[in-house]
């Protein structure tokens, strides 16, 4: 019978992992909506910002946690099952030093070569709105230098099932621009001119990023006892963590290629909607992260110790993918239909204040709707990716996240650019459009990457039955979420919306209950369980 080492209870892992990133992103939203309030979204400075804090991330995302996750933690969580301590610490030291020579060349290079980047990436921004996301980009830099660092510290946090502080790091990094707002806002806040603003918050943001590396650095150290910093490519095990790595490397750069065809096309549809995209993005992340990412996360270390003969890992791998991907659904279904039925009231309950105006909770609703297309197909297909990664396959995924891309930039253009003058809207709206088709080209993707493993492990997938249930429950909450929203209004955007949130969710949950969806129990089990003696 295939194990993992010793068996596994990946559920609290993933708990773990979900209360990490619940904990960064709470702290990710407050910093955002402290960011609204003093710049709002039709500001040039906002769209400037928005688009230079994306830039040097592509080093980040690029480099950081996915890329590691899927080419690292593979070969040296199975050294520690192994219980091969040197060889763990060799590889680790190896990897850590690699990383850091690499990153130091390019955030270096990205610094010179700001000015072409922008050039690129956002066509539609000239005079001085280019030259303010210049200076911020080649301040932001370095700052993704030490988030890439950090990735590799959650590479091994995760491999020795040190979770929480892996995910939850990054709250240091929006402290520091939260009290960098809390401070210089009221001094540079009411001036017309919010560059200063702007240019103190990117120094803030590098801060928080050394920290956020900082934090992590010691605790590695202990627990890599053997620690050996080296430049050494020809070790066998080395040798295998990069040639994981590529792939995954062109896959998350393909990836990007998307993130950044956005923001291009987002920057040609006039000031507000790289802001607006950015918040859209900033919501539609945290289910991803929650409940994706967690269950993704949590499920890769254990998959990819698993032993035993061919058939007992495939047989084990679809007991474990099939779980999460339950797990996931229950909680990313009535996420896909809050924001297509109740976006203005998330988007209003959070940002709405200062130069933040209800015009614009309708415009991010807007964009969160459109979001809502793909967002089970993105979520889902993180774990069947991972199930990949712990086959050692890096490659299959590479091929489907190219064809996504691909569809991602055709379908963007022709919804984001052509469509909206065919049916009447201004141009900004078509940022929902942009969102739209990459939700359509994320099913596509989905539909790929299970069908393909599906051949090669046997059948996995969602119950037609409880996918059903599921999407009925969320109706129904979405209902009473409207029906509360009409009873009380939206005078008071941020009370009213909780008391509008909170029907739907309740609802949503009694709801399943009532339907006799198993994960509804479970969940209630594990809250009776943590909370009640």
């Amino acid at each position: 019978m295939a194990q993992s080492g010793k068996r596994e209870a990946t559920g609290r892992h993933a708990f773990l992992v979900a209360a990490g990133i619940l904990l960064s992103k709470v702290f990710g939203l407050f910093r955002l909506a402290v960011f609204n309030h003093f710049f709002g979204v039709e500001s040039d400075v906002a769209d400037a910002f928005s688009a230079a804090f994306r830039i040097p991330n592509f080093l980040q995302n690029l480099f950081g946690e996915g890329v590691l996750s899927a080419s690292f933690i593979p070969v040296y969580a199975r050294l520690l099952s192994q219980g091969n301590e040197e060889e763990s610490g060799r590889v680790a030291g190896a990897v850590g030093a690699i990383l850091a020579l690499v990153t130091s060349v390019i955030v270096l290079l990205g610094v010179i070569a700001t000015p072409y980047l922008i050039d690129v990436i956002v066509l539609g921004f000239h005079g001085a709105k280019r030259e303010l996301t210049i200076r911020l980009v080649r301040i932001l830099f370095p700052g993704a230098g030490f988030l890439v660092l950090s990735a590799w510290c959650l590479g091994v946090l995760n491999s020795h099932r040190k979770f929480f502080l892996s995910y939850s790091a990054s709250v240091v990094w929006n402290i520091a621009m939260i009290a960098t707002l809390a401070w210089f806002g009221p001094r540079f806040g009411k001036s017309q001119d919010l560059s200063p603003l702007a240019v103190t918050l990117a120094w803030g943001s590098v801060v928080g990023s050394a920290l956020v590396f900082g934090v992590q650095l010691p605790y590695v150290l202990t627990l890599v006892r053997r620690l050996r910093p080296n430049l050494d490519t020809r070790a066998a095990n080395v040798r295998e963590v990069i040639r994981n790595f590529v792939p995954v490397f062109f896959s998350r750069g393909v990836v990007q290629i998307s993130a950044y065809v956005d923001t291009l096309l987002a920057g040609l549809l006039g000031t507000g909607a790289v802001a607006g995209l950015v918040n859209a993005q900033a919501l539609y992340i945290l289910p991803v992260s929650l409940f994706g990412m967690a269950v993704s996360a949590a499920e890769l270390p254990a998959m990819s110790s698993a032993l035993g003969s061919d058939a007992e890992v495939q047989a084990y791998l679809r007991r474990r993918l099939d779980s999460g991907l339950r797990r996931i659904a229950f909680f990313i279904v009535p996420s896909a239909m809050a924001f297509l039925a109740l976006g203005d009231v998330i988007a209003a309950t959070l940002f709405q204040s200062g130069r933040f105006k209800h015009a614009d909770s309708e415009y991010v609703w807007a964009i969160l709707a459109g979001s809502a297309v793909g967002l089970l197909a993105s979520t889902l297909g993180r774990l069947y990716s991972s199930t990949y990664y712990a086959l050692r396959d890096t490659r299959t995924p590479l091929r489907f996240a190219a064809i996504r891309v691909a569809l991602t930039t055709v379908l963007g253009y022709l919804c984001a650019i052509r469509l909206p003058p065919l049916i009447g809207l201004a141009p900004e709206w078509g940022v929902a459009g942009l969102t739209a088709s990459a939700g359509i080209a994320g099913w596509v993707e989905f539909t790929l990457l299970r069908g393909t493993l599906n051949r090669r492990i046997g059948n996995t997938g969602l119950p037609a039955a409880l996918v059903v249930k599921l999407w009925s429950a969320a109706a129904v909450a979405a209902a009473a979420g409207w029906a509360v929203k009409f009873g009380i209004g939206m005078q008071s955007p941020k009370p009213d919306g909780v008391a509008i949130l909170a029907a739907y969710g309740l609802t949503y949950f009694g709801a399943s209950y009532l339907l006799g969806v198993e994960e509804c129990a479970r969940a209630g089990r594990r809250v009776k369980r943590r909370f009640i003696p």
